[in-house]
């Protein structure tokens, strides 16, 4: 049964997953980990956790962990794959370890030959598809998770009472689950996350090179553009550190989404004056339509 639960990562997910888990009416302990002192005490200051495990503590982590019935890495994939080679020496086997993270076949893999066998703690693999643009514990909020989807790529089909346990507590947040092969969910998270990160990326940094070539154009900028130019660049105020990881770790899947792209603006270049922007029209009317 699940009465304690560690999250590692008390930012905007890990802390919007301690807020689900108490409006969901979870009744057990809640202990957030932090390398970052203030990000993990606004964590407790909000409810999220209810106490904090942080370097000014003095405590040791992974003798938090080894305590817990649940530890949710709630980190950028590279420090999740980071805490795997920390954690599978040191948890029992009753533990539940999963995580949050944007990538599946890298973290799949290596949690595979660390957790799979006797005497090992499980792991579950799972990637909420929620999240805003800034990151931060002080933007976390219970409803986070409110109609998303929930990933899972499980590394067995044989799931343990506390995987069916933490599976609940997701649907209680308010997800819809779904199980997944690793590479087919990096394969299609390219498509429907990645590249529009990258897409707005793009957009953002050439309208700041265009700034810094011409500086009036700033002003014309922020007075003219509407609706269209905040969403399409929205996405631009999402953090490095995370979109680091997720390109470094589904790098073949994300070049192959930006190259057909490119492909697409090409001939959309190319037919400015022609039928065959009508029918990029149609076509992209019918999808949004039909999805």
């Amino acid at each position: 049964m699940m009465e304690r639960v560690v999250i590692v990562g008390t930012g905007l997910i890990g802390a919007s997953v301690g807020l689900a888990l108490r409006r969901a009416g979870f009744a057990g302990t809640l202990i957030g980990i932090d390398m970052n002192a203030e990000e993990a005490a606004e964590a407790k200051r909000m409810g999220a956790v209810d106490r904090i495990v942080a370097p000014a503590t003095g405590e040791r982590a992974l003798e938090v962990c080894a305590t817990a019935d649940v530890v949710v890495l709630a980190v950028p994939v590279m420090a999740i794959m980071g805490w795997i080679d920390k954690l599978a020496p040191v948890l029992a086997p009753q533990t539940l370890v999963t995580d949050a993270g944007s990538t599946k076949l890298a973290i799949w893999k290596l949690a595979r030959a660390s957790f799979l066998g006797v005497g090992r703690a499980r792991f579950l693999p799972g990637h909420p598809m929620a999240g805003k643009e800034s990151g931060g514990a002080g933007l976390a909020e219970a409803k986070l998770f409110d109609g998303a989807m929930w990933l899972f790529t499980p590394l067995d089909e044989a799931l343990t009472e506390l995987e069916v346990e933490w599976r609940a507590w997701v649907t209680k947040f308010g997800c819809r689950t779904m199980d997944l092969d690793a590479a087919r969910h990096d394969r299609i998270c390219a498509w429907v996350s990645h590249l529009p990160q990258m897409v707005a990326t793009a957009m953002a940094a050439l309208y700041e090179d265009e700034f810094a070539r011409e500086p009036g154009m700033a002003d014309d900028f922020r007075a003219i553009g509407g609706r269209a130019l905040r969403e399409m660049t929205r996405l631009g105020a999402s953090p490095y550190t995370m979109w680091r990881d997720v390109a470094q770790t589904n790098t073949e899947p994300i070049a192959a989404t930006i190259f057909a792209l490119e492909q697409r603006l090409a001939h959309l270049r190319e037919n400015l004056k022609t039928p065959g922007l009508r029918e990029e029209f149609v076509k992209a009317n019918r999808f949004r339509r039909e999805r």
